[in-house]
Parts: C-alpha cells; sequence; structure tokens
C-alpha cells in the first residue's frame, strides 16, 4: 500500500468511527501484563499489579498519582549537570535536542485535546495533570539542557507556540488506544536515541524521559482495560475491534516506510496539509531523517516496537497475538461476532 494511502486509512478510521458508548460497572484488573523488556519491565510492573482500594474511590487516578509520585524524577536532584562534556556534543546533536524539545512542548494541545474529548471521563481528565506535568518537564529538561550548553540553540517562544493548535475531535477511545501505541513507539525512539548521542549528560537525560514513557504506557494500558470492563452488555467486542483496528495500523506503519506517532499524524482537516505537530518546526522533515540518518532506527529497532505492542494487546485481550497476521485475523474476528 503506498504511504499516502495507507496514512489517509489511518486518518480517516481514527476520526470516522463513531464514538463507543459504555456503563460504568465496578472494575476488576488481574496481575497479567509482564512487559518482556528488560529495560522498560520494572518500570511497568507497578502498573499492572491488582489495584486494591476502597470501593468508593476506585478511581484509576488516585493510585497512579501515588505509583508515579513515588518514582518521579527531579531536575535538580537526578540530572549529574556536572557530567556534561563540551567536547563530545555536535552541532547536529544539538540540533536535535532543540527539535525534540520543541516536538515535547505539544503535549500542550494533546491535554487540551484529551480534556475537550473525556469530559464525561473525570478520572482519565484528572490523570491528564500528571501526564501534562511531565510531558512538559520533558521538553523543560532538554531546554535547560541547550540553556546552560549551547544557548543558540534554545527554541524561542515563538517556535514553542507554534505547534499549539487546536486538533479535531476523534473517537476518544480510539484516540487513547493511538497514544498508547504512541509512548511504546518513543521510548523507542529515545532509547535508542541514548545510544546515538555521544554526550554523557543528554545520554542520561533521554533515559530518565524514554522511562518516563513507558509508565505512561503503562498507566494508559490501564485505561485501556478499565473501558473493556465497564463496557456495557455487547459493547465489549467492539470497544476491543476498535482497540485492535488502531493497534495493528499504528504497529504496522513502520512497514510503509513512515512509522506513525501522534506527532505525525494529520489531525486538522482546516489545516491541511499542515496540520500535524512535525509541520508546525521550524524543520517539518526533520523526524524522518532523525530515525533513517542520525539514530538509525532500523528494522531491528521496529521490529522492537511492533513485539511490545503485540504483548500489551495481548494482555489487554487475554488472547496470545504473536504477530499482525495475529492481530488482525483476531480483529475480523471480533466484528464477525
Amino acid at each position: 500500500m503506498a504511504l499516502r494511502a495507507f496514512e489517509s486509512l489511518v486518518i480517516s478510521e481514527l476520526f470516522a468511527s463513531r464514538a463507543l458508548e459504555s456503563k460504568v460497572n465496578v472494575p476488576t484488573y488481574s496481575n497479567s501484563a509482564n512487559w518482556r523488556n528488560p529495560s522498560i519491565s520494572v518500570t511497568l510492573q507497578r502498573y499492572t499489579r491488582r489495584v486494591v482500594f476502597d470501593r468508593s474511590i476506585n478511581m484509576l487516578y488516585t493510585e497512579l498519582f501515588k505509583d508515579l509520585e513515588s518514582v518521579r524524577w527531579n531536575m535538580s536532584d537526578d540530572v549529574p549537570w556536572a557530567s556534561f562534556d563540551p567536547e563530545k556534543l555536535s552541532d547536529e546533536q544539538a540540533r536535535t535536542i532543540k527539535l525534540n524539545a520543541i516536538t515535547e512542548w505539544s503535549a500542550l494541545p494533546a491535554t487540551e485535546m484529551f480534556l475537550r474529548d473525556n469530559r464525561d471521563d473525570s478520572d482519565f481528565s484528572a490523570f491528564m495533570s500528571i501526564w501534562f506535568y511531565e510531558e512538559q518537564k520533558h521538553s523543560l529538561v532538554l531546554m535547560e539542557y541547550l540553556k546552560r550548553y549551547r544557548p543558540d540553540m534554545v527554541p524561542s517562544e515563538d517556535e514553542l507556540h507554534n505547534v499549539r493548535f487546536e486538533f479535531d475531535p476523534a473517537p476518544a477511545l480510539e484516540t487513547l488506544m493511538m497514544h498508547f501505541c504512541g509512548e511504546i513507539r518513543l521510548n523507542h525512539w529515545y532509547r535508542r536515541a541514548a545510544e546515538w548521542h555521544t554526550e554523557p549528560l543528554i545520554k542520561h537525560i533521554y533515559g530518565l524521559i524514554a522511562r518516563d514513557e513507558a509508565r505512561h504506557a503503562g498507566a494508559y494500558l490501564k485505561y485501556l482495560k478499565r473501558s473493556i470492563t465497564r463496557a456495557a452488555a455487547g459493547k465489549a467486542n467492539e470497544i476491543k475491534a476498535g482497540f485492535a483496528k488502531i493497534g495493528f495500523l499504528m504497529a504496522a506503519s513502520g512497514r510503509a516506510g513512515k512509522p506513525l506517532h501522534p506527532t505525525n499524524l494529520h489531525v486538522n482537516k482546516a489545516m491541511f496539509p499542515n496540520d500535524t505537530v512535525q509541520s508546525k518546526l521550524p524543520d517539518p522533515e526533520w523526524l524522518e531523517h532523525w530515525l533513517d540518518q542520525q539514530i538509525n532506527f532500523d528494522k531491528e529497532w521496529e521490529g522492537k516496537v511492533v513485539k511490545m505492542i503485540l504483548h500489551n494487546l495481548s494482555t489487554l485481550f487475554g488472547k496470545s497475538l504473536e504477530s499482525l497476521a495475529d492481530l488482525n485475523k483476531y480483529r475480523k474476528s471480533l466484528l464477525a461476532t
């Protein structure tokens, strides 16, 4: 399938789907997910354990707040600023840090989208306060790095503000699945970036950010599970089919030559074609160059992304999914029922 046609399919599937109705029931959770990648398994185990607290306060937000608070890193104490080595930071590397800092700033319009599209879900909306804080800190720590060591590369306020624009409304649950896959992909991108960089401090910073993205994926997984558990009679398979559809499209996108992430998807018809976060950056083409020519995010790394998405969807659906073909077959079986 041609790249443009494939991306159009992702967009049309996401925005044309009707919103899924759900009925609130008391959710149950099991200790079912165990991320296999050693670098992030410890991070995510805490978010897949059994939820045990008073039924009168059964919001996921209350647990996630405590858990994320306990592992949150501090810019003053957990970033070894004194370890910076000026001889190991190139102009090319510094420029990629600037562009990632601007991209991370797009958590602002994403949060505005999430709050708008989830007005009936105060639990998830409250969690956005955590996600937004931590995502904005990613942008802030990258800018602080540049401010200290490459002030000529610090993004301007106008460059940051340029990535704040309105996203069209879309089905909330399928948008959540898209961002879940995006967090997994971003975790791998940043881990690979840490390997590519030669300067020790930025390697450490990208490691911190990558672990945050893994934790966010773990939190999103809990909300995906909750939506299935709370589904009204006859709606669970419909919700699962929607998740499987978006999961397949996001995981399979690498085969079309353009790994999809929320920041490179078109999100505002009125602004098309300049309606992706990446299109608002000083260099709209930088992401593909960063992935292909700089950090060398090759087929092996893309395979790790697909494997991780499939593993977690296996956990979500309670069914072994070893390949994208398995996932697509499962999606079709849900539609048939």
